[in-house]
């Protein structure tokens, strides 16, 4: 990958030499379109006579001053460091350098708008890419105090960790922004973001009296689109859970959040500066479930302003903790603090889904993970960094329980601010709170992979009355760890047509076998639901006769995280070839209908797909391909006039429509000559129905053109890519393949909106020829294109309908002969193919019946 790496060793060293005091960093934003100049002055102690070096990704270095004393660029200078020799016990260096900009949406990304032509920046500093802006020793135990000076357009907004000045009028067009020095804050969540953005201004009274300013900034093109109001309500209402929960007030002078282009994930916790991906600016219709997400990203990226912005993590071992932290706080506000009072259920049908998933790879790893380097942080930010994680701290809440847990976390904060620390320093104060031991818990919990299934096993006489109720635990083979887990038991029972709970126990599970003596001389109910309200961390298997009930009455269960957590169940069993994939498909078609919470009618029809297009056997995919979309038509047609599951059952429609019957209803929802009531075809439902045209061969290039044309924007670029990429035919495919492998210059959004066309197709022959081009392809792409546009390439250009045993082998032989590679490279392949084998498995199972 380009850039260089930092290990482990070498940042435990250089925190040993030196302490930085601050930065001074004035960068100039007018240089022109590649490169801007940055001028940074550091000044830091060391032990006297040492030498270490500190890192700048630069383009051009002009001259490099230690001490008053000018040194040799080039003999010091090897493009991503700076060595430093000879260093006295007070230091100021001064690095006076061109940087390039990005177009990865990594260092300091620049998007030129094609509505307006207008230019917007913004950073993206996590991991190790702050130093694609300033010099910077970049680890973030290194805190410092951070100065920014910016020479930008005089019309832009300027934004950075401090609150915003005035700029002084240079008089060319230019103005100068001074911002006041940050707290000791980590160089990662250091900001810069700047352009022509709209802006929107509000406040609120923190918890100690002070007054912190809060804005919204969107493009100026999407400003329309831009529910401020909505945004500052939420922003509000975390802000009030967390200071009351966490016993401490906001710790930084204002609260800024800005919703950038082509951005690379959901969001950043830059202090007191958060950037947002655009596609939270809804300019068009949403589902609820992307609503609720957003309002889960805000609190998630606030309470980030407390746990990994006020205390940090030493290295990134611990980066699992920073986000798992986040996830779980973030769910427990979004459901407490909102009106989105389900959060929880989301939680379940989608971070778990996750989680589960990310657990049963050949890739997995444990919580804590072992990061020795920058390139072993790529290999476990993952599922199980931020959904296992999060899944985990809910159980540990559980486990301690809440009160103790707020107040360790409270302690923490307290004790720490401003500091860095390992995961000992929160588990001491969780034990002091809640008076438990930890440390076997932590081991088993964090130091192992794996997840675990747990069943009942229920006796019972001939009256109904239970005589023996027991837990069984499993372990996969390869990660045998058996752990303890808080969970509930939930009774269900048939009521006036409904599942409703009539009795829950909560209870400690340890060991292979639980003994539930609790239950012995209760009638057994309809249904029996482990972990009732999803407590723990583990797969869920329904005895026979709840397994019955439910398939019968699944929409009939009152209780949407009961549900959420039935669904999951059913699908686990699939995807663990337990079951047919042809059951699960009947079971969605048969109870989704009436299916409450967007989240899980979302993460199901996803699931309902994906076992229709390659959990199948092969012999009857078209079949239920076909029968699947008459299912999601009748569906829609059928839902309630303008609610989201119409909007919902619409979208999976067009997605899996391969008949020419489906296609032509397509065509008439596309043209008009087919309404649903209160249904919109807005900008963004209009291009996913042209590209399910296009999949199917009913459009081409020339209504592609004409659709881009009456939509010449950012959102109307990406959708024209996928679309583009979607047209059938190995030429069509070839073409999308050279357009981001062969041409290097698409940017990172181009590029991932690409490989999802690519991947759309009716005819997995349209892939054949990319057997061996992928395999020829991948490492040449991972050395050469950053990582944020060659992960999505080498992932998302996989062959993955070609589901046989030629692609399998095919991919084994390559991880076979290059045992050597980079493991987030080989990780890559490792988790494509484990998708292919779990597919045969699957379809083996399928053709059994």
């Amino acid at each position: 990958m380009p850039g260089e790496n930092l290990t482990r060793t070498e940042a435990a060293e250089r925190a040993s030499i030196v302490s930085v005091e601050s930065y001074d960093i004035n960068i100039d934003l007018t240089t022109g379109d590649e490169v801007f100049r940055t001028v940074s002055t550091v000044t830091f102690t060391a032990t006297p006579g040492s030498s270490t070096f500190i890192d700048a990704v630069t383009r051009t270095v002009h001259s490099v001053t230690l001490n008053g004393t000018a040194l040799d660029v080039a003999a010091i200078n090897d493009d991503s460091r700076i060595a430093l020799a000879g260093l006295a016990e007070h230091n100021v260096l001064v690095v006076d350098a061109d940087h390039a900009y990005t177009n990865t949406g990594q260092g300091l990304h620049r998007f030129v708008d094609p509505a307006d032509n207008e230019v917007y920046l913004y950073s993206q500093f996590e991991v190790p890419d702050s130093r694609q802006v300033y010099a910077v020793f970049e680890q973030p135990d290194l805190k410092a105090a951070f100065i920014f000076t910016v020479t930008a357009p005089l019309a832009w907004q300027v934004i950075s960790n401090s609150p915003t000045p005035d700029p002084v009028d240079n008089g060319n067009g230019s103005g100068t922004w001074s911002f006041e020095p940050t707290p000791r804050i980590s160089s990662y969540i250091t900001a810069l973001v700047a352009g022509p953005y709209q802006v929107w201004r509000s406040e609120l009274t923190s918890s100690d009296g002070r007054v912190i300013p809060l804005g919204v900034f969107a493009r100026a093109s999407m400003a329309e689109y831009m529910d401020a109001d909505y945004i500052f309500d939420k922003t509000r209402e975390g802000f009030t859970f967390f200071e009351d929960k966490f016993d401490v007030p906001y710790p930084f002078a204002k609260y800024d959040q800005m919703f950038v282009p082509e951005y690379n994930m959901g969001a950043m916790e830059n202090a007191g500066a958060v950037t947002f991906t655009e596609t939270y600016v809804f300019r068009s219709k949403v589902t609820d479930a992307i609503k609720e997400r957003r309002v889960v990203t805000v609190l998630h990226e606030l309470a980030h302003m407390w746990f990994g912005d006020l205390v940090t993590m030493r290295w990134w071992n611990d980066l699992w903790l920073n986000e798992s932290f986040a996830e779980w706080a973030s769910t427990i506000a979004t459901a407490e603090a909102t009106e989105w009072t389900e959060a929880w259920t989301t939680f379940a049908a989608m971070e778990k889904a996750w989680a589960y998933r990310q657990d049963q790879l050949p890739s997995t790893h444990p919580i804590v993970a072992e990061i020795n380097d920058l390139n072993d942080v790529l290999v476990n930010f993952d599922g199980i960094t931020y959904a296992k994680g999060g899944s985990v701290l809910k159980q540990l809440a559980a486990w301690v329980g809440i009160d103790a847990f707020y107040a360790g976390v409270s302690a923490y904060f307290k004790k720490h601010a401003f500091g860095n620390t390992v995961l000992a320093d929160l588990l001491v104060e969780l034990e002091k709170a809640s008076g438990r031991d930890l440390s076997e818990w932590s081991t088993l919990w964090l130091e192992t992979a794996g997840v675990n299934t747990l069943r009942p096993e229920i006796e019972v006489d001939e009256a109904g009355v239970i005589t023996s109720f027991a837990i069984l635990q499993s372990a996969a083979a390869d990660y045998p760890t058996i752990r303890p887990h808080r969970l509930a038991i939930g009774f269900y029972n048939l009521v006036d047509g409904k599942l409703v709970r009539e009795n829950r126990l909560e209870l400690d599970v340890d060991g292979e076998r639980t003994e539930v003596a609790e239950l012995i001389g209760r009638t057994r109910p309809d249904l029996v639901l482990l972990n009732d309200d999803d407590l723990a961390y583990a797969k869920i298997r329904l005895d026979a006769a709840s397994l019955e009930v439910a398939t019968q009455h699944l929409a009939d269960i009152s209780d949407p995280l009961a549900r959420a957590l039935v669904w999951s169940s059913a699908w686990d069993a699939t995807r663990d070839a337990e079951t047919p994939a042809r059951d699960y498909v009947d079971l969605v078609l048969n109870h989704i209908a009436t299916e409450t919470e967007s989240t899980t009618l979302r993460t199901t029809l996803n699931q309902l797909l994906l076992a229709a297009e390659a959990y199948v056997a092969e012999d009857t995919r078209e079949e239920t391909l076909a029968k699947v979309g008459d299912g999601l038509l009748a569906l829609a047609r059928g839902a309630e006039a303008g609610s989201d599951a119409q909007f919902q059952f619409v979208k999976f429609f067009a997605a899996v429509s391969n008949t020419d019957a489906h296609l032509d209803v397509v065509a008439a929802l596309l043209d008009g000559s087919e309404t649903l009531a209160e249904l919109t075809v807005d900008t963004d439902l209009r291009w996913e129905l042209l590209s399910a045209l296009a999949t199917g061969g009913r459009v081409g290039d020339a209504e592609i053109d004409a659709a881009l044309a009456a939509d010449n924007t950012a959102g109307g670029a990406k959708a024209a890519a996928q679309a583009r990429a979607a047209l059938p035919g190995v030429a069509a495919k070839q073409r999308a393949w050279d357009s981001v492998v062969v041409d290097d210059s698409a940017a990172n959004a181009i590029v991932s909106a690409t490989t999802l066309g690519f991947q759309r197709l009716h005819d997995a022959a349209d892939q054949e020829p990319f057997r061996t081009l992928y395999f020829d392809a991948i490492a040449d792409l991972w050395e050469k294109r950053a990582y944020h546009v060659a992960e999505p390439l080498i992932s998302g250009l996989y062959p993955s309908a070609l589901i046989d045993s030629d692609l399998r082998d095919a991919a084994h032989a390559w991880l076979a002969a290059n045992a050597e590679r980079p493991a987030a490279l080989r990780r890559i392949v490792l988790e494509a193919v484990a998708g292919t084998e779990r597919a045969l498995a699957a379809r083996e199972r399928d053709a059994q019946g």
